[in-house]
C-alpha cells in the first residue's frame, strides 16, 4: 500500500510540473519588448490555428510578432531545456555519477567545431546547425570507435576517449577562431559558442525536432531499466537484461539530444548538470520518475532563463552566459546542502 501511495505522489509531482510548464509556456508569449495582453496571445493562436471564429482585437504586428519570432524561440528553448536535462539524467545513471554532464563525450565539443566551420565558410544559419550536428554525431562515432579499443572498463574507455577527442575538436575550434576573418567571422563564432535562441526560426525547430523526439522517445522507454545499471552486471544479466547494449542505447539517444541541442542553440551550459541534480532531491534516483522530472523542470528553467536574457537589458544576454551564472552558484548550494545533509 506504502508503495502505491508514494507513487501517487510522485505522479502528482510531475503533474504539477507539467501545470508550471504549461503556465510558464503562456506567460513566455505575454512578456517582451512588444508586450501581448494573454486574451489576444490564445485568440491569435486560436485563429491561426486552430481557425475558431474570434473577433480580431490584435493588429498585424502583434501576431507577426508571436508566430514568426516568440514561437520558434518558446519552442526551441523548451525543446533544448528538456533534451539536455534527460541527457545529463542519462548519462549520470550510465557513469554511475552526479557530476557527469551532456558534454562528457565531447559532443559539444563536435556540435562546436562544425558551427565554427560552417560560419567560416559562410552556410546560412540551417547550414551552421546541420554541420554542427553532423559534427558531433561525427565526434561520437569517433569516441565510441575509440572507446572500443581501449582496454578495460567499458565504461572507462569511453569516458577517456570522450575527454580526449573533445580536446582535439576543442583545439579545432580554436584553431578556425586564429584563422577567421575578425571583422565579421570571429564576432559570429564567439557569440555562437556563448549560446543563443536569438533569431530562431521555424524552420530550425524542425531540424531538430525529429532527432529530440526520437532521443526524447528513446530514454523514455527505457527509463525503467536503467535502473538496472546501477546494480552489478552478474544480477542485472540475471534479470534478462543485456547490460552493454542497455548501456549503447542509452548514451547514444542522450548523445543525440545533446548534439541537436548544441546544434540549434550553441554552448548552453549547466542544465544537464544541475537540473537533474535538483529533481533527485524532489523524486528520489528512480529514473521512472527522475527522466520526466527532469525534462519538466529542464524546460521551465530554460524558459525563465530565455525570458530573462530577452528582456533584462536593452541588449539581449546569450543564454549561455546567464545559464552559467544561475547554475554555478546554485549547483554550489546543493552540493554543500548534500555534504550537511
Amino acid at each position: 500500500m506504502e508503495t502505491h501511495k508514494a507513487k501517487a505522489v510522485q505522479y502528482r509531482r510531475i503533474l504539477v510540473m507539467a501545470a508550471v510548464l504549461c503556465i510558464v509556456f503562456l506567460l513566455s508569449f505575454v512578456i517582451g519588448r512588444y508586450p501581448v495582453p494573454l486574451p489576444d496571445v490564445l485568440k491569435i493562436f486560436g485563429s491561426r490555428f486552430l481557425h475558431l471564429p474570434v473577433a480580431v482585437t490584435w493588429d498585424a504586428q502583434m501576431e507577426i510578432a508571436l508566430c514568426n519570432i516568440r514561437l520558434p524561440r518558446i519552442l526551441l528553448a523548451c525543446l533544448v531545456g528538456a533534451a539536455l536535462s534527460a541527457a545529463g539524467c542519462a548519462y549520470q545513471s550510465v557513469f554511475q555519477n552526479p557530476m557527469a554532464s551532456p558534454d562528457i563525450l565531447g559532443a559539444s565539443s563536435g556540435a562546436c567545431f562544425g558551427a565554427a566551420l560552417a560560419i567560416l565558410f559562410g552556410l546560412p544559419s540551417y547550414g551552421i546547425t546541420v554541420s554542427a550536428f553532423a559534427s558531433s554525431l561525427l565526434t561520437l562515432g569517433i569516441v565510441y570507435l575509440t572507446g572500443t579499443r581501449i582496454r578495460g572498463n567499458r565504461t572507462v574507455s569511453l569516458l577517456l576517449a570522450g575527454i580526449m577527442i573533445g580536446s582535439l575538436f576543442s583545439s579545432g575550434t580554436s584553431y578556425i577562431k586564429l584563422v577567421a576573418d575578425p571583422s565579421n567571422q570571429l564576432p559570429a563564432i564567439t557569440y555562437w559558442l556563448m549560446g543563443s535562441l536569438s533569431g530562431t526560426k521555424l524552420r530550425d525547430v524542425a531540424i531538430v525536432l525529429l532527432p529530440m523526439l526520437t532521443g526524447i522517445t528513446v530514454l523514455l522507454l527505457l527509463r525503467w531499466r536503467v535502473n538496472l545499471l546501477t546494480i552489478s552486471q552478474e544480477e542485472a544479466r540475471a534479470m534478462g537484461v543485456r547490460v552493454e547494449r542497455l548501456r549503447f542505447l542509452v548514451i547514444l539517444a542522450a548523445t543525440l539530444l545533446t548534439a541537436a541541442s548544441v546544434a540549434a542553440a550553441g554552448m548552453i551550459g549547466w542544465v544537464g548538470l544541475v537540473v537533474p541534480n535538483l529533481c533527485r532531491k524532489l523524486t528520489g534516483n528512480d529514473n521512472r520518475f527522475l527522466l520526466p522530472a527532469s525534462m519538466l523542470t529542464g524546460a521551465v528553467f530554460l524558459l525563465l532563463v530565455d525570458d530573462i536574457s530577452r528582456n533584462l537589458l536593452a541588449v539581449e544576454i546569450p543564454i549561455g552566459i546567464l545559464t552559467a551564472f544561475v547554475g554555478a552558484p546554485f549547483f554550489l548550494y546543493l552540493m554543500t546542502r548534500r555534504e550537511r545533509g
